[in-house]
């Protein structure tokens, strides 16, 4: 029996890497199923039921990756929804930051990916899954390690269920945050960070991209504004990000804000 998984992806170029991606992580025969939308991911969940289509349990999705950006609303929804659904559930998204990190991880997220990470490097997390390993993409990895890293709570790992590739059953890991809380991104410490130099390094776009990060728009809402596709947003703020030394639109804010940039 063909192992069920959904993607939940508005993108469609980004849908159709991730079904690559999934159908390049394991041996067994895959089924896929492609939604663009919360309503069209909750029809298929409900669909997928063993009470609605009368079939065994084995009908249901084990594995649901979700973007935290769709048109109808936040991915976190649905992962809150999916709460004891028998999936492995993983995040796929453009942000490695912490507002959208740790808020996934207390809703139920299994692992997280970043879109922008390799091919090769995408399938190679998945592929953790059927070795017990939570996939995470290494950027969100050296982050998880990073912000815990001198905390007394410690990075416990649950097992919410097992996930069953062919005729061996293996172990599922996600996150247990309970103990953890959110904490929000700390400013940088101007003694620390010598901010004005950096931003004479910024370009003309980079410097507009920053300022629609820093007025809370979206990299969807942003690539509008300035007429351009959203990967192009995606690399400049990447570059932002490494010209400014940040890890998060947060943190970027701050530091135009100081300095006048917006």
């Amino acid at each position: 029996m063909a192992i069920r998984v959904l993607i939940v992806e508005d993108n469609p170029v980004a849908r159709n890497f991730l079904v690559r991606v999934v159908h390049d992580s394991f041996s067994d025969e895959i089924s896929v199923t492609e939604a663009g939308d919360l309503e069209s991911a909750r029809r298929a969940l409900s669909l997928a039921r063993p009470e609605h289509r009368g079939g065994p349990a084995g009908q249901s999705f084990r594995l649901v990756l979700t973007d935290l950006e769709l048109p109808d609303g936040n991915g976190l929804e649905l992962l809150a929804e999916l709460t004891g659904y028998p999936a492995t559930k993983i995040v796929t998204t453009l942000y490695s930051d912490d507002d959208h990190l740790f808020p996934a991880l207390q809703c139920g997220a299994d692992g997280y990916l970043l879109k922008e990470d390799r091919f090769e490097v995408l399938v190679e997390e998945l592929q953790k899954i059927v070795r017990g390993q939570p996939p995470l993409s290494p950027a969100i990895a050296r982050r998880l390690l990073s912000h815990f890293r001198g905390s007394d709570a410690p990075s416990t790992l649950s097992s919410p269920g097992t996930l069953d590739f062919g005729n061996t059953a293996f172990n599922t890991s996600g996150f247990n945050t309970s103990g953890f809380g959110v904490t929000r991104p700390v400013p940088i410490d101007p003694g620390q960070q010598q901010a004005a130099p950096e931003y004479e390094r910024l370009t003309p776009r980079e410097n507009e991209v920053l300022t629609y990060l820093s007025k809370g728009f979206t990299i969807k809402e942003i690539a509008s504004l300035m007429g351009i596709k959203w990967f192009t947003v995606n690399d400049h703020i990447k570059s932002i990000y490494k010209k400014l030394n940040v890890s998060s639109r947060a943190e970027a804010a701050v530091l135009a804000s100081k300095h006048g940039l917006v």
